[in-house]
C-alpha cells in the first residue's frame, strides 16, 4: 500500500495529562503466534517495570479481568489479552465471555477465543432474545444479576471494558458498585446512536481511560476526567492491522467469495440497526440491498449485530433472497484476521459499522458510510458519507464513485504500538491510591501539550541521511534533540542499500516506543536531484552508485505505515537552519554545505565550486602534495596506512605550509565568489556555511565579499552553522513542519 505524501489526520499525541500521573510510553483467530509475541514484547524493560510496580504498591501480580461481549470488541481486546498473557510475571488474566458470543445465530464467536488459546474462566448467557428495545434493557438487567457472583469469585484488581455496548454498561456498573477499578477502552469518541450515551456513561464509571485519538482525549478532558488517568495509546486492533502481512490473502478471498473473484473486484457489506431510529435504518438497509443487487458485483454481506432491529433486518435480507443470490455470500461471522484481509483487498466496503470508518482506513480501502450511526467519528479521506439515502440511486451513485479506488493509508486511530503503551500504563497503576474518582473542574486549558513528556511522545520524526559513505537513521524530537542515532556503512548496490534503510528504520521505529517518542513520519535527506512530490530520487552523484529513478516513499511507507518525505541534502540543511539554527525567524537566507562530495566535479560538469572547495576536492589536492613529499611539515606525522584527507591539508596550512595554505585560499576564494553571485541574484539577508569545512572558509568568504560584492550586499552577515547534524535535523523538519500544522 502506497502512502500519500500528505500525512494522515489524527493520531499524533501521546499519553494525555500532566503531573505525577501514571507513566506513559507512548483480531476468528486473532493474535500473533507465540514466537512473534515474544519478539513483539521483548523490548519492554521487565526489571524497570517491576520496580515501578513495587513503587506503586503492586507487590503481587496484577489480576486483570477482561470481559468480552461480541466479535467486534474482541478484535480490540485480543491484542491486549495477548500482551497480558505474554508477561505472566506481572499479570494474571481472567477472561469472562458474555453477550452475543454465546449465541448460535451470531456465530458462537466464543470459539475464536478458545482457538486463540485463552482459558475462558466464565461464560454468562446474558442476552434476552427479542432484538428490540425492551430485550436490550432486560439483557442489561440479566447481566447485572449474574455478574456480582463472578466478580466476587475472581476478585480482580482491575477490569478492562471496551466501547459503547449495552453489555459493557452492565459490566462497568457492576464493577464500579463492587469497588473494582475499571479501565475503559475507546472512551471519548463520538457516534450517532444510543451508543454515545452508553459510552459516556461508562466513562463516568471508569477510573482509567485508554483512548485512540487526540480528539477523544480532549473530549474526556472536557468531560472533567482526570487527565493524569488518560492514556492516548491508539486503537489496539491497529497493532494487528498494521502488522498484517498475510501473503496468501487470495486463499482467504476465494474461501469466502468464490474461486473466480479477483482483488479489488468485490464488496464487503456490514450494516447494523440504528436503535434510536429503527424504522429509518430498515429503510436504508433495504435501499442498500437494492443498490448492491443493481451494482452487480460479488458481495460478502455479514449479518447485523444483536441490537434492537436486527431481526427485522434479517427478514429484509431473506425477503430479497440475499442468502441464495448468486452475487452474494451471507455469513454470520468472519474471523478477524481473515476479515482484515478481505477488507484490505476489497473494491469497496459499505454499511454503517465502526470498522469501516476506523480500521479499514489503515488499508486505504474506499468506504461508503450509510446513515447516522457513525456521525461524529473521525474519518480518513477514504470514507464517503451518505447521510440520508432517500433513494436507491443515491447509494448506487456512491458505489460508482467509490468502487475500485485506492486511497492513502490512514493512521487516525493508531500507529501499531498501542499494546506496549497500555501494558506500561497498567503496570504504573497505583493500587494504594484511593478508589474514589476525582473530577477536574473546570476543564484543562488548551496548552496541556506543553508538558515535556507529552511533547516527546507526540512530536517526533524518523530522520534518514543517505551520504556517500555512511547511512544514518535517527529519532529526532520536536526541539531538535537527537534521541537515538544509528549509523551503518552505505552499501554499494541499490538492493542492499534499500534493504538496510528498511531494516534500520524498522528498528528505530520499534525503539521509539521505549524512549517515549511517537513517530509522525519519515524524512529522508539524500544527495542528487529529487522529486519531493513523488518521493523519488531522480539522479544522484557518482558517490552514490545505482541511485537514479529510485522510489523511496513507497517501500518505506509500506513497511512502517507512516508518511514519508524525501528531499535533497542541501535543501534539508537549509530546512534544519530555519527550524533549529541561525535561520530561525529569518525570512530570506542561504545555506551552503561545505565538505560535501565534489571532485572533477562529480555532477559531471567542470568548474563547479565543489571541484575546488568540497572536502573531496581538498583531499585530492592533499594527496597530490603528499605524493610529491610537499605536504608534511614540522609537527606533522602520518602512519603508513593512514589515508590522506582534507584534515591533513588544513593542519599543514596551520603549521606554515605555504602550498597547503594557497590551496585553501583558492578554495575559499572559489566559495566566496559563488556566495557573491548568490548575493547579487537572490539578495538574502543571511548566508550560513554548514559542514565540516565551514569554519575554515568563513573568513575567506567574508574577504571576497568585501572585495568583490556590490556595496549594497557587503553588510550581509556570513555565519558558521552551529548544528551538529544538519542533514538529519533537516530530514526531521520535513516531517515535523508538515504534521504539526494540523489542528486537532
Amino acid at each position: 500500500m502506497r502512502q500519500d505524501p500528505a500525512p494522515p489526520l489524527g493520531l499524533s499525541a501521546g499519553a494525555g495529562g500532566r503531573g505525577a500521573g501514571p507513566d506513559r510510553s507512548g483480531p476468528g483467530r486473532t493474535g500473533l503466534a507465540g514466537g512473534q509475541r515474544e519478539v513483539y514484547f521483548k523490548n519492554l524493560s521487565k526489571q524497570k517495570q517491576k520496580e515501578v510496580m513495587e513503587k506503586n504498591g503492586n507487590n503481587h501480580k496484577l489480576r486483570v479481568c477482561v470481559a468480552t461481549c461480541n466479535r467486534a470488541d474482541y478484535s480490540k481486546l485480543a491484542p491486549i489479552m495477548f500482551g497480558i498473557k505474554a508477561e505472566p510475571q506481572f499479570f494474571e488474566l481472567d477472561v469472562v465471555v458474555l453477550g452475543s458470543h454465546l449465541i448460535d445465530d451470531y456465530g458462537n464467536t466464543y470459539r475464536m477465543i478458545e482457538q486463540d488459546d485463552f482459558d475462558i474462566h466464565t461464560r454468562l448467557h446474558t442476552i434476552v432474545r427479542g432484538e428490540d428495545e425492551a430485550a436490550m434493557v432486560e439483557s442489561v438487567g440479566l447481566a447485572l444479576v449474574k455478574l456480582p457472583d463472578v466478580l466476587n469469585r475472581l476478585k480482580p484488581d482491575i477490569m478492562i471494558v471496551h466501547g459503547d455496548r449495552f453489555d459493557a454498561l452492565a459490566l462497568a456498573t457492576s464493577a464500579a458498585l463492587m469497588n473494582i477499578r475499571i479501565l475503559h477502552i475507546e472512551g471519548g469518541e463520538v457516534s450517532g446512536t444510543i451508543d454515545d450515551s452508553i459510552r459516556h456513561a461508562i466513562t463516568k464509571l471508569a477510573h482509567y481511560h485508554v483512548c485512540c485519538t487526540r480528539s477523544a482525549e480532549q473530549h474526556l478532558i472536557a468531560m472533567c476526567e482526570d487527565h493524569d488517568r488518560i492514556l492516548l495509546a491508539g486503537c489496539p486492533s491497529y497493532d494487528k492491522l498494521l502488522s498484517a502481512k498475510n501473503k496468501d490473502y487470495m486463499s482467504v478471498i476465494r474461501m469466502w467469495l468464490g474461486e473466480d473473484v479477483k482483488t479489488r473486484d468485490y464488496i464487503v457489506a456490514l450494516q447494523h440497526p440504528v436503535t434510536t431510529d429503527i424504522k429509518h435504518s430498515l429503510k436504508m438497509f433495504e435501499l442498500t440491498l437494492d443498490a448492491l443487487i443493481s451494482f452487480n458485483k460479488r458481495t460478502l454481506i455479514l449479518f447485523p449485530n444483536v441490537d434492537a432491529g436486527s431481526k427485522e433486518m434479517v427478514r429484509v435480507m431473506r425477503k430479497k433472497g440475499i442468502e441464495h443470490h448468486p452475487n452474494f455470500r451471507a455469513v454470520k461471522h468472519v474471523p478477524f484476521d481473515q476479515f482484515i484481509q478481505l477488507v484490505a483487498h476489497a473494491g469497496c466496503m459499505i454499511g454503517n459499522s465502526s470498522c469501516g470508518v476506523r480500521e479499514v482506513g489503515a488499508f486505504g480501502t474506499p468506504v461508503i458510510n450509510l446513515g447516522t450511526r457513525q456521525t461524529g467519528r473521525e474519518t480518513g479521506e477514504n470514507v464517503l458519507h451518505v447521510r440520508d439515502a432517500d433513494t436507491q440511486d443515491k447509494i448506487l451513485h456512491a458505489l460508482q464513485l467509490q468502487f475500485g479506488k485506492q486511497y492513502p493509508c490512514s493512521k487516525i486511530y493508531g500507529d501499531g504500538n498501542a499494546v506496549p503503551r497500555i501494558l506500561k500504563f497498567l503496570k504504573s497503576i497505583n493500587l494504594k491510591e484511593p478508589l474514589q474518582k476525582k473530577f477536574c473542574f473546570p476543564p484543562v486549558k488548551d496548552n496541556i501539550s506543553q508538558d515535556i513528556d507529552h511533547i516527546l511522545e507526540t512530536q517526533s520524526a524518523l530522520a534518514v541521511d543517505l551520504g556517500g559513505t555512511n547511512l544514518r537513521v535517527a529519532i529526532v524530537s520536536m526541539k531538535g534533540e537527537i534521541v537515538k542515532k544509528y549509523t551503518q556503512l552505505n552499501p554499494k548496490t541499490y538492493e542492499d542499500r534499500l534493504e538496510l534503510i528498511l531494516k534500520m528504520c524498522v528498528e528505530a521505529a520499534s525503539e521509539a516506543v521505549n524512549v517515549n517518542c511517537r513517530i509522525l513520519g519519515v524524512g529522508i535527506s539524500t544527495g542528487g536531484r529529487v522529486n519531493p512530490r513523488e518521493g523519488i530520487v531522480l539522479h544522484s552523484t557518482k558517490l552514490i552508485q545505482e541511485w537514479s529513478s529510485v522510489d523511496l516513499r513507497t517501500p518505506i511507507s509500506d513497511a512502517l505505515h507512516l508518511p514519508v518525505w524525501v528531499d535533497n541534502d542541501g535543501n534539508c540543511a537549509a530546512l534544519a537552519e530555519r527550524k533549529f539554527g541561525h535561520g530561525k525567524g529569518i525570512e530570506n537566507f542561504v545555506t551552503l554545505i561545505t565538505g560535501t562530495d565534489g571532485p572533477e566535479c562529480l555532477c559531471g560538469s567542470q568548474g563547479c565550486i565543489e571541484a575546488y572547495a568540497s572536502g573531496i576536492a581538498l583531499q585530492r589536492e592533499a594527496k597530490k602534495l603528499h605524493d610529491e613529499d610537499l605536504l608534511l611539515v614540522e609537527g606533522m606525522s602520518m602512519k603508513k596506512e593512514e589515508v590522506v584527507s582534507a584534515a591533513h591539508l588544513i593542519q599543514a596550512a596551520k603549521l606554515g605550509n605555504s602550498k597547503a595554505d594557497s590551496i585553501l585560499r583558492t578554495a575559499g576564494t572559489a566559495l566566496g565568489l559563488g556566495v557573491v553571485n548568490i548575493l547579487h541574484t537572490m539578495n538574502p539577508s543571511l548566508v550560513i556555511l554548514s559542514g565540516v569545512l565551514a569554519s575554515h572558509y568563513v573568513n575567506a568568504v567574508k574577504d571576497v565579499i568585501n572585495q568583490q560584492a556590490l556595496s549594497s550586499v557587503k553588510t550581509v552577515d556570513v555565519v558558521v552553522s552551529n548544528l551538529a547534524d544538519p542533514a538529519l535535523l533537516g530530514a526531521a523538519s520535513l516531517v515535523l513542519d508538515y504534521t504539526t500544522r494540523r489542528i486537532y
